[in-house]
């Protein structure tokens, strides 16, 4: 018994280190909205095609140094199905919920992906279930998210039901990709920087198909599209992919309601939007639920 127990605490602080890095994720997240309202007019996926070159370049540098991790990339069908689809579909969708709904409305529905993936992790391999700490954790983050949202004039109307059907859609799509990148946790992450550039090629087809070009305007434009490449579409899916492979999905999948909650914090103190005391409300809720499924997983 003693070697059993010696032998499972390494792999409990693996697992508590890799979902640490999965949060790394998150606070990358959380600026998104700041950098995206910095980067000017460029469109939607001549934003996505351009970011996700950079964080693809991003991750081809460690093949540079070390060129026998190139293996990385040579991987089934099925998982670049998997890697591509995910990054690229979650996006294009949103995109699109964003064309036909309101922003606030279509940005509600998607953050439905959190509490899918708590559900979701139910089916991983190996998974002991979900306990109460979890869903009551996943509501609470969901309870945040929905006061963090409710100051923003909300209202749904049936003209703008393909935006909602596609940022629902949006929602499933993150949440699958989360889980079943668990399911295939022997593919490095390396693989990653090979599905950021399918996906900007893709982008960058769509781009050429449905936009307009525009460039950004100056070098504070630049600045904000370089570095949403390098943090929040580069490597934030590194360490998202890291955390949902090796460590907690479950409890990522509740950290995750931090992320709307800490952009509006940053959008605040950057200027671009007023502070409202939901934002208080909204953290409190959020914070109680992470710890909620933080206790659920250490008593599972």
């Amino acid at each position: 018994m003693r070697s059993l127990a010696s032998g499972a605490a390494p792999e409990r602080r693996d697992a508590t280190r890799a979902t640490l890095v999965g949060f790394g994720a998150i606070l990358l997240w959380s600026l998104l909205a700041l950098f995206t309202a910095a980067s000017g007019a460029v469109p939607p996926f001549q934003l996505a095609a351009m970011t996700f070159l950079i964080g693809g370049a991003l991750g081809c540098t460690v093949f540079l140094a070390q060129p026998e991790r190139l293996r990385a990339l040579r991987q089934p069908w099925r998982v670049w199905c998997l890697g591509v689809g995910g990054l690229f579909a979650y996006h294009a969708l949103y995109f699109v919920a964003l064309r036909f709904a309101p922003p606030a409305e279509a940005g509600l529905i998607s953050y439905l992906w959190p509490l899918l993936i708590v559900l979701f992790s139910a089916w991983l391999p190996g998974s002991r279930g979900l306990r109460a700490g979890h869903l009551v954790g996943a509501g609470m983050g969901l309870g945040g998210v929905v006061i963090l949202f409710a100051g923003r004039d909300l209202n749904f109307s049936a003209s703008a039901g393909w935006g909602y059907l596609a940022a629902l859609a949006a929602a499933f799509v993150w949440a699958g990709y989360s889980v079943l990148s668990a399911r295939v946790a022997a593919v490095p992450t390396d693989a990653v920087a090979g599905f950021c550039l399918a996906t900007g090629v893709l982008s960058l087809l769509c781009h050429l198909a449905f936009e307009t070009t525009v460039w950004p305007a100056d070098t504070v434009n630049w600045g904000a599209i370089v570095l949403l490449g390098l943090g929040p579409v580069g490597a934030a899916f590194y360490l998202w992919d890291i955390g949902c492979k090796k460590g907690d999905v479950r409890v990522l999948g509740v950290a995750a309601y931090a992320a709307p909650m800490l952009s509006t914090l940053v959008l605040v103190v950057a200027g671009y939007a007023e502070a409202r005391p939901a934002l208080a409300l909204s953290c409190a809720l959020i914070v109680a639920g992470a710890l909620s499924a933080v206790y659920a997983s250490r008593q599972a």
